[in-house]
C-alpha cells in the first residue's frame, strides 16, 4: 500500500510538471476590483492595455467631482488639502480652510494659501475618458473624480502649473521641476493601472523614453475596477 501511494504521488508530481503553465494575465484582466497588484515599474508599462484615444461625447461634468463621500463638511479637494498640508491650515464651519502651506511639486513651489492651489487628477478627467471612462457608468466617473482611496490619484498644486497640464498625457507635458518627472510618470502609470485605463502609442513611448532612467521599482495599487 505504500509502495502504491508513493507510486501515485510521483505520478501527480509529473502530470503538475507535464502540464501548460497558466496564460499570463492580459491586459485589462490583472484581478478584480479590491485587489492588490504589484509590477516591476517597466512591466507595469507593457501591461497597460492598448487603444486609440477617443473623446467622443466628453463633458467635464459626466464626472461629478469634489463630492463629500463621508458627509464630514470637507469635499474632496478639502480633503486633499488637509492630507497634503506640512503646516496644517486651520478649519472653520463648513471646512473652511485658512492658512497652512503646501508644497506643489509640478513646479517646486511653495504656497501659503489654499486659494492658490488647484487640485489636480494625476490622469486628467478628459484623458481618463479618452482612455476607457467614457464606457464606464456614472457612479463609477464619480468615483474616479473623487479618488481618495490612494494618494496618487489627485495632488495639490499651484493653479498656474496644473492650468499648464490642462488634459495632455506625458506625449505632450511634463512637470517643469525636472526632479520629480520620475515620480510623475510613476504615479501616471500607477493611476492607470488601478482604473485599468488604456495608452496610446504615443503615450506609451512617452511612458517607456521618460522612465528608462528611473528605478525599476514595484508599482503597487489596489485595482478600483
Amino acid at each position: 500500500m505504500r509502495l502504491l501511494a508513493s507510486l501515485a504521488a510521483a505520478s501527480a508530481a509529473l502530470a503538475a510538471l507535464t502540464l501548460p503553465a497558466p496564460a499570463p494575465a492580459g491586459p485589462g484582466s490583472l484581478g478584480e476590483p479590491g485587489s492588490t497588484v504589484a509590477l516591476p515599474l517597466r512591466d507595469a508599462v507593457e501591461a497597460l492595455p492598448a487603444a486609440e484615444e477617443t473623446r467622443t461625447g466628453y463633458k467635464r461634468t459626466l464626472f461629478r467631482h469634489w463630492t463629500d463621500a463621508d458627509k464630514d463638511s470637507c469635499s474632496t479637494r478639502n480633503e486633499v488639502l488637509l492630507g497634503e498640508a506640512f503646516i496644517a491650515p486651520e478649519q472653520g464651519a463648513r471646512c473652511k480652510l485658512t492658512g497652512g502651506q503646501w508644497y506643489s511639486p509640478y513646479d517646486d513651489v511653495y504656497v501659503a494659501a489654499p486659494g492658490g492651489l488647484d487640485i489636480d487628477h494625476m490622469v486628467p478627467l478628459a484623458e481618463a475618458w479618452d482612455s476607457g471612462a467614457g464606457m464606464w457608468s456614472a457612479k463609477e466617473r464619480e468615483a474616479y473624480a473623487n479618488d481618495l482611496g490612494d494618494e496618487r490619484a489627485l495632488i495639490a498644486v499651484t493653479a498656474r502649473s496644473n492650468r499648464s497640464k490642462a488634459d495632455q498625457d506625458p506625449a505632450t507635458w511634463l512637470p517643469p521641476h525636472q526632479a520629480y518627472r520620475c515620480e510623475y510618470l510613476t504615479d501616471w502609470v500607477a493611476v492607470k493601472t488601478r482604473w485599468q485605463l488604456t495608452v496610446d502609442g504615443a503615450e506609451r513611448q512617452a511612458l517607456t523614453e521618460g522612465l528608462a532612467g528611473c528605478p525599476n521599482k514595484p508599482v503597487r495599487v489596489t485595482l478600483a475596477r
